[in-house]
């Protein structure tokens, strides 16, 4: 029931961007008709593959080359619904202004020229940054940390779909090189069905760093069979922390690390985040919470908590996405001082949901430094 009622809303609002870039783009360039059906065509077939798209995501049984296509669609109508209403913003201004008819026609030829021009720059640039991973590098300052430590955070990397084996095992090689102390991977790692994402999932076991790899479950995993999800990823010897912690470095001179399950858990009616569990007796240590979503900061008392690591927001992902996703999490992305003894820092994703598309927010490893 719950899918169903998520995709009547998705379909419905690209339905709605798709007719909007129809009536208030396509039929207002001053092109040939021949030229603006052509574009309608490509529109509606876009549109299509809207449709289509979530049955591919959730079972990927088609070659990648068709998910890739599928999967487009989705970050091309809203980009160009994006560029559809500055179109009609400086419209609005030309038909304002007091320029004579011929100037205002040139100017108005030149705008829907460049309109489309910037649906397919856009789209292509947003198509390449996507296949690139950068590495931030992050300085923590950690009070009373006696040692300093490095982090590899990994977060909403989305297995399924393009997200495959291949990708997994490449960033396993990346990670490797940078020999960390530990690897923590900060929700919403499975997308797909679990006998899909296995393959991708086994990779991880070759992960390598001083003291092992931490996981904790994301909203997504909800979605998907969160109780199999954390037993496989347990199988392979990556640790879930389900509302609990783990002491790492020696003694004396380490820190607790604590995880919490994600707070979709509480609509879930199980698997419920638990702060009191999470850090239970982790006082007197520096303490660094993994939480996959920053919200999840306004709703627990910080006190004791030195470092959160979440993720969930992709940084916004698409341009300006990241405005809307602002209204719905304090943090959107980076390294932030919550108040006088906490801070937080929001991974922008190290894979992709969607589109293989990013704009304004590019994927990340994160080696966090502590000190």
């Amino acid at each position: 029931m719950s899918f169903i009622i998520f995709f009547s809303i998705f379909i419905s609002v690209f339905a709605l961007q798709t007719l909007i870039i129809k009536k208030r783009l396509i039929n207002k360039l001053e092109f040939k008709p021949k030229t603006k059906k052509y574009l309608s065509t490509f529109l509606y077939i876009t549109f299509l593959g809207v449709i289509l798209y979530p049955v591919a995501r959730y079972y990927p049984l088609v070659p990648n080359w068709v998910y890739f296509l599928l999967s487009l669609p989705i970050g091309v109508i809203f980009l160009t619904f994006i560029i559809t209403i500055f179109h009609e913003i400086i419209s609005f201004g030309f038909n304002k202004t007091t320029f004579t008819e011929n100037r205002r026609n040139f100017f108005k030829k030149s705008l829907d020229i460049g309109a489309v021009s910037l649906v397919v720059a856009t789209n292509a640039k947003a198509m390449n940054n996507a296949k690139n991973i950068e590495l931030e590098i992050v300085d923590v300052k950690i009070n009373n940390l006696k040692t300093p430590y490095s982090i590899i955070q990994l977060s909403d990397i989305h297995i399924g779909g393009l997200i495959d084996k291949e990708f997994i095992k490449n960033l396993v090689e990346r990670v490797n090189d940078l020999k960390a102390d530990l690897v923590v991977i900060t929700g919403d790692l499975v997308d797909t069905k679990l006998d899909f994402a296995k393959p991708a999932l086994d990779e991880l076991k070759n992960l390598k760093s001083t003291f092992g790899t931490y996981f904790i479950v994301g909203n997504h995993e909800y979605f998907h069979g969160v109780k199999p999800i954390i037993d496989y990823v347990n199988f392979l010897d990556i640790k879930v922390l389900e509302n609990e912690n783990v002491y790492i470095g020696r003694e004396d001179e380490g820190f607790y690390l604590c995880g919490v399950y994600d707070r979709f858990g509480n609509r879930y009616g199980a698997y419920e985040p638990n702060i009191n569990k999470a850090i239970e007796n982790t006082q007197n240590y520096p303490t660094v919470l993994l939480a996959h979503q920053p919200k999840f900061i306004e709703e627990i008392d910080t006190e004791g908590i030195d470092l959160i690591l979440s993720g969930h927001t992709h940084g916004g992902q698409i341009f300006p996405f990241n405005y809307l996703v602002k209204l719905q999490q304090p943090y959107v992305r980076g390294l932030h001082q919550h108040n006088s003894t906490t801070q937080i820092y929001v991974n922008k994703g190290t894979g992709f949901w969607g589109p293989p598309m990013r704009l304004g927010a590019s994927s990340e490893i994160t080696l966090l430094k502590l000190s």
